[in-house]
């Protein structure tokens, strides 16, 4: 486990999207081949929270009766969107009242460890066949998912809840195709971004919105997207790219130039059609 706290690839222009609350591992035969699937993913930084030794923090599963003879329970690892949230609960670890001094010590351990997303599907796709792997439950932020929640209830859809982490795409219109991106050094490179903060997402629609009016913006599920990104040999979906919210393009941006900053810019031009 060990490997999943260094940087597996460094980050570039790639990307795609995700992910459900908690990733089993357990996937399809591919349409893009895993390689691909990760280096997608790897443009999108993760926050884990580790002790002194680099290991994730992580509590045993809770097994199902009818599975308990059958399979390892395994353990699960919180997965933050936010390199803040991620801070936030070790600091109210550190706050919390009654801890024995075992507790007060591994508490003090603790830190915040950016992964890049693809590090993780690596991972869980390397142990999908193993008991007592380790599993991943998604963080959402908070205001995404509200901001997601509120997009959705106001095209008319009863929504309830929103479980997952809430991707935003930007659409010519709601039965029309993704709004790409103008990429790369030339800026000849067509992409189409996918977003995981609305802002970045409402910015690309404000742009497109004079000449295309019925420009929206789609909150994708991101279970779905992933299973597409297994199931479909589509030739658009080599073009997709998973853009990181504001927080954590602002942590990509203080690596080393050797680990890249190459994120596509959410408020480039959009391609006119």
């Amino acid at each position: 486990m060990k490997s999943l706290v260094r940087w597996g690839t460094t980050f570039g222009l790639v990307g795609s999207t995700l992910l459900a609350t908690v990733i089993s591992g357990n996937a399809p035969v591919l349409a893009l081949t895993e390689q691909q699937i990760k280096e997608k993913l790897d443009s999108v930084p993760v926050y884990l929270i580790t002790n002194a030794q680099g290991l994730p923090l992580s509590r045993p599963l809770q097994q199902q009766a009818n599975n308990a003879q059958q399979k390892g329970a395994g353990s699960v690892t919180g997965v933050y969107m936010s390199q803040k949230e991620a801070q936030a609960f070790i600091s109210e670890l550190r706050n919390a009242k009654g801890q024995d001094a075992k507790m007060t010590e591994l508490v003090k351990s603790l830190q915040v460890t950016a992964v890049p997303l693809g590090v993780i599907y690596q991972q869980l796709q390397q142990t999908k066949n193993q008991q007592n792997r380790l599993l991943f439950a998604f963080k959402p932020v908070e205001q995404e998912v509200k901001g997601a929640m509120d997009l959705l209830k106001a095209s008319g859809q009863q929504v309830q809840q929103f479980k997952s982490v809430p991707v935003f795409a930007v659409r010519f219109a709601p039965d029309k195709g993704y709004v790409p991106i103008k990429a790369g050094a030339s800026e000849k490179q067509e992409m189409i971004p996918l977003f995981f903060s609305k802002q970045d997402a409402q910015g690309l629609l404000t742009q497109v919105k004079q000449k295309f009016p019925k420009a929206d913006i789609q909150v994708v599920d991101v279970d779905g997207v992933i299973k597409t990104l297994q199931d479909k040999n589509d030739k658009w979906l080599e073009q997709v790219v998973l853009v990181p919210s504001p927080e954590s393009r602002q942590y990509i941006q203080t690596l080393p130039k050797t680990e890249g900053n190459n994120a596509p810019k959410p408020n480039a031009p959009a391609q006119k059609k």
